[in-house]
């Protein structure tokens, strides 16, 4: 079959399934907006399309996201018609719909299986718009604004064939008439890479290095903010660092904003609640707090195998592949007590589920199992195998991906 992947940060979501389709002997491209000098990757023919325009700077604030998604799609459109034209016709357009570039390529291949990954459904309140009291919206209009996200997604759900979601609650997230196209299909983790390492080593910047022997609590984002939990986790640490004087705190992330809103003041989160939380700290526990802001994967591992208490917080958003990384890994985690957690760690069993917004009370969280060596093991050695059964790339996803892709009647 000739399948074509469509995302403009390609692979993304895609990674392992469109190589793995070449391993099947399917003829597999993909067009994205990312500039790169390759013709190929593991297989994949690349096509990068170009944007033809910008923004128009009249134009009211609520439509700007709109506009974007639709000067993707027409480049994208563009790019489909000189692949037509060359005689290239797909049998599957497999396409991440968030951005706007699949939004008219029926027009283009109209017998062609339209398959959309669906990532999250944007609601104007009862989901992460509005779940932090803390900052809530300055303005009530925004719930038009919010509306307005969805309306790319309306459109290309009016098309398309077939919906794939990686969790239930994320799913969940989307309108009735749309939940009825998608199957929930996780995107895969590589259990036997992210596995559990008893001899891992990882050094800091000051050249100490850690060991399974040092107590060690993990804190990942993709950036610093509230979204992921980033002020909670922040306020929790005089507690969490007076209570457990040898705890070395490890907390990754970048100083920006990749899902909210830019703070206010113009300092980023992160300084935000530095200044917040360290006048609390004494010199020797700023110095067990460690910022690494991102670090390549290979250290990204090792941070999780060296991990005692892994610390993972969300609003009701997009499930992080990085706390079922830490699963497979075999972390003790702490988890917040939000939608997108339920599917993934049972309470008292794959971990701990604590209230979101209480600071005390993941401190104690932590503390208590620093204190029982024999719970972190359990918890870890269950949410290793939930990962395993669950979520194992090659065994459980892979082949269910493959056969949502090939599937005809979708």
């Amino acid at each position: 079959m000739n399948i074509l992947f469509i995302h403009q940060n390609f692979p993304g979501q895609f990674k392992h399934l469109a190589p793995a389709l070449v391993s099947l002997g399917h003829d597999v491209t993909a067009l994205l907006l990312t500039k790169t000098d390759d013709r190929q990757w593991n297989g994949v023919k690349l096509i990068h399309y170009s944007l033809n325009r910008g923004n128009a700077k009249e134009a009211h604030p609520w439509t700007v996201d709109f506009e974007s998604k639709v000067i993707r799609g027409d480049a994208c459109l563009r790019a489909a018609l000189a692949l037509k034209k060359q005689g290239y016709t797909p049998e599957v357009i497999a396409a991440h719909p968030g951005w706007g570039e699949s939004l008219f390529l029926k027009e283009v291949w109209p017998d062609a299986k339209l398959k959309l990954y669906c990532e999250f459904f944007y609601h104007a309140r009862g989901f992460d718009v509005g779940f932090d009291p803390e900052y809530p919206s300055s303005d009530p209009a925004d719930a038009g604004r919010v509306t307005l996200k969805n309306a790319n997604m309306l459109l290309q759900f009016q098309q398309a064939d077939a919906g794939i979601s990686p969790t239930h609650w994320q799913a969940s997230t989307f309108p009735p008439h749309i939940q009825e196209k998608i199957t929930v299909i996780h995107d895969g983790i590589d259990t036997e890479v992210l596995s559990p390492n008893p001899e891992v080593q990882f050094a800091l910047d000051s050249g100490r290095v850690l060991t399974r022997k040092d107590e060690v609590i993990t804190f990942v984002n993709r950036a610093l903010e509230p979204y992921r939990g980033f002020h909670v986790f922040m306020r929790s640490l005089p507690t969490l660092l007076r209570e457990r004087p040898n705890a070395e705190v490890l907390i990754v992330g970048k100083e920006g904003v990749s899902y909210g809103a830019q703070p206010p003041g113009g300092i980023s989160w992160k300084q935000r609640f530095i200044n917040e939380v360290f006048p609390e700290l004494d010199e020797s526990q700023h110095a067990r707090v460690h910022f690494l802001n991102t670090i390549a994967y290979d250290r990204f591992i090792a941070l999780l195998q060296a991990s005692t208490v892994h610390v993972y917080l969300t609003y009701p958003f997009v499930l992080s592949w990085s706390l079922l990384e830490a699963m497979s890994v075999g972390c003790s985690i702490v988890a917040s007590d939000t939608k997108p957690l339920h599917e993934a760690i049972t309470h008292n069993e794959t971990g701990l589920l604590v209230d979101f917004f209480d600071p005390e009370a993941l401190a104690e969280s932590v503390c208590s199992l620093l204190n029982d060596p024999a719970r972190r093991a359990e918890f870890g050695v269950r949410a290793r195998e939930f990962a395993r059964t669950t979520y194992d790339l090659e065994t459980v996803c892979m082949p269910k991906q493959m056969a949502w892709v090939l599937d005809d009647s979708n």
